[in-house]
C-alpha cells in the first residue's frame, strides 16, 4: 500500500481518484498494525475512554465567542438517490384526542438511519471485520434480533471534547472535492499546516468535502456509490494521533472502496479495529463559515446519542461552540 500522496489532487473529474489500490493482504496487515484491542475497560466505550475530565474541562476552555453551530443535516422524508430509505414523520395528534384544554399536538418519527441522508453515529457494533467485532468479541455471538449485548450506543454516552475542522475545500480554495476523490495522510498534515490546528490525543476530527454544497448547487447523487473521503493510508495518522473520533460530511470512506473485497474500509479501521466511533453526513457548512471568520478551526464539540440499549447508533444533532 502506498502512503507517498502528500497533495489533494485538483478539483473535476480527472483529479477525482480514489486511489492507490489496496490489496486484502495489505489492509489486513493494516488492520493488525492498528487495532488496540484489550487496551480499555471498558472495551465498548473503545477510544472514548480517552476523553478524561481533565480533556472535557480544557476543551470547555476553549470556547471563546460562544457561537454554537449546529452539524445535522434536517430530518429527510423525501427519496432521492442519496435516501434510499426515507425518514417517517407524521402527526399522531392534532389537538382532538385528550381533553380540549390544553390541545396537544404530537407526532411519530423514525428511521433506518444507517444511510446517507440522515447525520448519525455509528457504536462499535455496527461494524465487524472477518466476523469480529471491536476488541475480538465473535460479532454473531454480540449481536442478534435483540440487538447488541456489546459495543451499543447507550454504552457511550455523551461526548464532550476538542473538535478539530479538517476544512479541505478551504485548504484547497474550491467549492468541494469532486466524488470519488481520496484524502491522504499527507492533505491531512497539509490541511493542519494551512488551518493552524494540530489533531492531538481525544479529539473529535471532523473532514469537510464540501458534499453538502455540492448537492444543493449540482443536486443529490448515489453518494454510496461515490464520493469523497479518507483513503485508508490516511488511518494511521489519526491513529498515532489517539483520536476519539472520527466524522464527516460523507460517510468517512471514499467511494468506491480502494480495498479489494471491502465496502467500507475505514469503517472497518475505525470501529472494528481502533475502536472510534464515527458520524457520518454531517452539515459541515455553517461550521465551515463559522471557523473561516473566526480564524480557528478547533472549538468545544458535544454529541449525545440516544440511550438505545442494544442500539447498533444513534441519529444525532452535534454542536460545536467557538
Amino acid at each position: 500500500m502506498s502512503s507517498s500522496s502528500t497533495d489533494v489532487p485538483g478539483p473535476g473529474p480527472a483529479g477525482a481518484s480514489n486511489g492507490p489500490a489496496v490489496s486484502r493482504r495489505e489492509f489486513d496487515a493494516l488492520f493488525e498494525s492498528v487495532r488496540t484491542w484489550g487496551r480499555w475497560v471498558p472495551a465498548d466505550r473503545g477510544a472514548w475512554n480517552r476523553v478524561t475530565a481533565d480533556r472535557v474541562r480544557r476543551a470547555a476552555a476553549m470556547v471563546r465567542s460562544g457561537t454554537v453551530v449546529p452539524m445535522a443535516l434536517p430530518w429527510n422524508t423525501r427519496p432521492g438517490p442519496d435516501n434510499h430509505k426515507p425518514a417517517l414523520h407524521h402527526m399522531t395528534d392534532l389537538g382532538d384526542v385528550e381533553n380540549p384544554e390544553p390541545s396537544a399536538y404530537k407526532d411519530f418519527i423514525a428511521a433506518d438511519y444507517h444511510g446517507k441522508a440522515i447525520t448519525h453515529l455509528d457504536a462499535l457494533c455496527h461494524i465487524a471485520y472477518q466476523g469480529q467485532l471491536y476488541d475480538g468479541r465473535t460479532a454473531h455471538e454480540a449481536v442478534d434480533a435483540a440487538g447488541a449485548r456489546f459495543g451499543a450506543v447507550s454504552a457511550l454516552g455523551p461526548l464532550v471534547t476538542r473538535g478539530v475542522l479538517l476544512d479541505l475545500p478551504a485548504v484547497l480554495g474550491v467549492g468541494w472535492l469532486e466524488p470519488g476523490q481520496a484524502v491522504h495522510a499527507g492533505a491531512v498534515l497539509a490541511a493542519e499546516k494551512a488551518l493552524g490546528v494540530t489533531v492531538g490525543e481525544g479529539d473529535a476530527v471532523l473532514l469537510r468535502t464540501g458534499r453538502v454544497r455540492r448537492s444543493q448547487e449540482l443536486g443529490a447523487w448515489d453518494s454510496g456509490a461515490v464520493s469523497a473521503g479518507f483513503h485508508v493510508d490516511a488511518v494511521p495518522l489519526l491513529a498515532e494521533r489517539g483520536i476519539a473520533l472520527l466524522g464527516a460530511d460523507g460517510d468517512n470512506d471514499v467511494r468506491p472502496s480502494p480495498v479489494d473485497g471491502v465496502h467500507s474500509p475505514v469503517h472497518a479501521l475505525a470501529l472494528a479495529a481502533l475502536g472510534v466511533p464515527l458520524l457520518d453526513n454531517l452539515d459541515l457548512e455553517a461550521l465551515s463559515a463559522a471557523t473561516a471568520e473566526a480564524g480557528w478551526y478547533e472549538f468545544l464539540f458535544v454529541v449525545a446519542p440516544l440511550n438505545v440499549p442494544g442500539g447498533t447508533g444513534s441519529p444525532v444533532s452535534p454542536v460545536a461552540v467557538l
